[in-house]
């Protein structure tokens, strides 16, 4: 029975999240009946990163088995004919071994979180940006961003219904840069608590504006309590980017036919 990987962008806005849900529109959803209508075949499909409902990704990743294989092409080209007119796109597929899963197999998943700080409301990026009216101070934020690198207990930055057994978390980057009009603010870890991407935003904003000294991010941190969190920033300014997996399984992939590069809660 083969196994495929597939490369996925989406616009979350439509969607009650990635997860399939009773009653709701989910990216998971939306892509299994994709596959049915494509292959006849009933199967379930296994994503990178649970995102959030109104989250975007730009390169989530996911993986399913059918019965008979079928070309790279075939499935990508086929799953996007039958995915119209959702605003979601597979951009690579491809066979894989049977032993690559993508959620566990992965090692490193990148968020991007994009906040518009400008007194006018966004026209074409309404829905994919947060719009913050007052200007942020990029460089503060930065300054309280490194005080979340490295190890540690996120629990202030966790959301309620995290089911993770722990709140101990590497995070290998977290960087704050201007880009024009937006604050840019780019996350990557092996795997994050569920809303931690947009609860430490929510906190690094309220440096920004000044309501908070960079410092506070660090006390807010040690303090191991959800309530020293600053506001959970929205969904919708928040992006998967891209997974990585280990160089086996991504050679592996690429000699099959994925044509990309490469326990997460989600965001």
């Amino acid at each position: 029975m083969p196994r495929y990987r597939i490369t996925i962008e989406y616009d979350g806005s439509a969607f009650a999240g990635w997860q399939r849900q009773a009653g709701e529109a989910s990216v998971q959803g939306a892509i299994e009946a994709a596959i049915l209508s494509l292959t006849q075949e009933t199967v379930g499909i296994r994503g990178a990163g649970r995102t959030d409902a109104g989250v975007h990704a730009l390169g989530q990743v996911a993986h399913f088995d059918l019965a008979r294989p079928r070309t790279a092409r075939t499935i990508r080209d086929g799953l996007n004919a039958h995915l119209r007119p959702h605003r979601v796109a597979v951009l690579a597929a491809g066979e894989v071994a049977d032993t690559f899963d993508a959620r566990f197999s992965a090692v490193a998943r990148h968020y991007l979180y994009r906040v518009l700080d400008r007194r006018a409301p966004p026209a074409l990026d309404r829905g994919r940006a947060w719009h913050v009216m007052r200007p942020l101070d990029a460089a503060a934020m930065a300054e309280g961003a490194a005080h979340l690198v490295g190890r540690h207990d996120f629990t202030t930055f966790r959301a309620a219904e995290c089911q993770a057994k722990s709140p101990v978390k590497t995070l290998d980057r977290l960087a704050v840069a201007r880009r024009g009009e937006e604050i840019v603010v780019e996350a990557s870890a092996r795997s994050f608590l569920h809303s931690q991407v947009r609860s430490m935003v929510g906190s690094l904003v309220k440096v920004g504006l000044g309501d908070w000294p960079p410092a506070r991010i660090g006390t807010a941190l040690a303090a191991a309590d959800r309530r020293e969190c600053g506001p959970l920033a929205p969904p919708h300014g928040l992006y998967l980017v891209a997974v990585d997996y280990p160089p086996s399984d991504a050679d592996e992939a690429r000699r099959r036919g994925v044509d990309d590069p490469a326990e997460d809660e989600g965001e």
